[in-house]
């Protein structure tokens, strides 16, 4: 495994020889570049049949321009630096400056051209993951085309014959780019807009490394034991929650390009499943769900209206999988009484602090120090202290106002009197139509 200053010299040797490929270089679409780990604000489109676009949580969707009645997309394969949360950064193998890579985002019939200039120190290609295409475009190393050279630019163009969600990802030397972040989405809308129309359109891809505790680049040689799972290449307290309007419409679309399955559950709602990566889910077969498995190398589509304000958890159901940086090897001290070993040590480290004797929930609060670029295994604060959870997980914010546009964070949400859990103090308050509350006592008989 190369270290980080070995992959970004490589990637940027390859193109020393760029002045001589100036020239055949000046006719390709310009290679939009983001270097933000932020949810950035829906592309919309400025031709052609209208949509809704989707929001890519801490992500964005790549720029395309037309060539006559062409729509011309240029992905660049390349070492990239991913600000994974607050505090931690790793060096990781994506597309246009992020892992993971920009949505490409167009609409059912139109033809695209994607042009995709190799900037790894190896061979690539690019799978079109659950797309009907020609069998030469289909992205796989030796049998579609042969591996896109380092330094060189191949082309992929056909047309996009069916709407849904689908994802992209190298099949070249896949166990070591697939692990070092090299994957994105494919949104391809229907050409009637009238066809499944949605408010709010959420984007997520389910992806995960393995990377210890203040080292930058992941272990590509792992199965399953991965200690970071990620929404798009982010770990909670640091994925963006999922702003919504009171009474829109919502759909989620999840992918999933780990090495396990995941159950996201979402709190509040009950919601339909109406998409897959093999299409639409005519009505009639669709079925009702509060989690949906999404299965490994597929796709699960989900919608709701937002009828329920408030700020509900939304969340892989894995419980390892909403935690950060954990390690394996850690021996379960509930019910061990650790005064006396915890006296003998601190004569030689005086800042030792004991955990696990009660459980783990210590940690959330815990400020402990930690090695360079690494996270709390559980982290993140709620307006009523810590959350408790890292990973896999975020919020979905229900509020009254939010502008068809607006994605911005609304703040907390206050629950309104009477509908938050309170302690018992052997008195029941009683809430008028006004909300004052007022005391009363019950019979505290059984």
């Amino acid at each position: 495994m190369m270290n980080r200053r070995q992959l970004l010299t490589a990637g940027a040797g390859l193109m020393a020889t760029g002045a001589m490929a100036k020239s055949q270089n000046m006719g390709l679409p310009e290679a939009a570049i983001m270097d933000s780990p932020s949810t950035q604000a829906p592309l919309r489109p400025q031709s052609g049949p209208d949509y809704n676009p989707v929001v890519t949580l801490n992500g964005w969707t790549l720029p395309y321009r037309m060539n006559g009645n062409i729509k011309e997309f240029h992905l660049i394969a390349e070492p990239v630096e991913r600000e994974l949360a607050d505090g931690m950064t790793a060096y990781l193998w994506g597309y246009n400056g992020q892992s993971t890579g920009p949505t490409i985002e167009a609409v059912e019939g139109d033809r695209v051209r994607i042009y995709v200039t190799n900037k790894l120190p190896e061979h690539t290609t690019v799978h079109w993951h659950g797309m009907i295409l020609p069998s030469g475009m289909d992205g796989v190393g030796g049998l579609s085309h042969p591996g896109i050279p380092p330094g060189k630019t191949f082309v992929y163009e056909f047309d996009l014959v069916k709407s849904g969600t689908f994802m992209y990802h190298p099949h070249a030397d896949e166990m070591v780019q697939m692990a070092m972040g090299m994957m994105g989405m494919f949104i391809v809308h229907p050409k009637d807009p009238a066809f499944m129309p949605v408010d709010r359109d959420f984007c997520i891809m389910l992806n995960a490394f393995d990377i210890d505790p203040g080292t930058y680049i992941p272990r590509v040689m792992t199965m399953t034991e991965f200690n970071l799972w990620t929404w798009n290449s982010r770990v909670f307290p640091d994925i963006d929650p999922l702003v919504v309007n009171h009474g829109d419409r919502v759909r989620v679309r999840v992918g999933n390009l780990t090495m396990t399955n995941h159950p996201i559950h979402m709190h509040g709602y009950d919601f339909e499943v109406t998409c897959t990566d093999g299409g639409w889910v005519p009505p009639e077969a669709r079925w009702p769900e509060v989690s949906i498995d999404i299965p490994v190398g597929a796709m699960r589509a989900y919608e709701f209206d937002a009828v329920h304000p408030g700020d509900w958890a939304i969340h892989c159901h894995k419980s390892h999988h909403t935690m950060n940086a954990m390690g394996h090897d850690v021996p379960n001290f509930i019910g061990a009484d650790k005064r006396a070993l915890t006296g003998m040590i601190r004569k030689h480290q005086p800042e030792y602090m004991p955990m696990g004797s009660n459980g783990m929930a210590e940690m959330g609060m815990m400020e402990m120090e930690l090695p360079d670029n690494t996270v709390p295994m559980m982290t993140g604060w709620g307006p009523h202290g810590p959350i408790e959870m890292g990973g896999m997980f975020s919020v979905v914010k229900v509020r009254e106002g939010i502008g068809a546009d607006d994605y911005s964070d609304p703040g907390w949400y206050e629950n309104p009197p009477g509908t938050e859990a309170y302690e018992w103090t052997g008195e029941l308050p009683e809430f008028s139509s006004n909300n004052n509350p007022k005391t009363v006592l019950t019979n505290r008989k059984a």
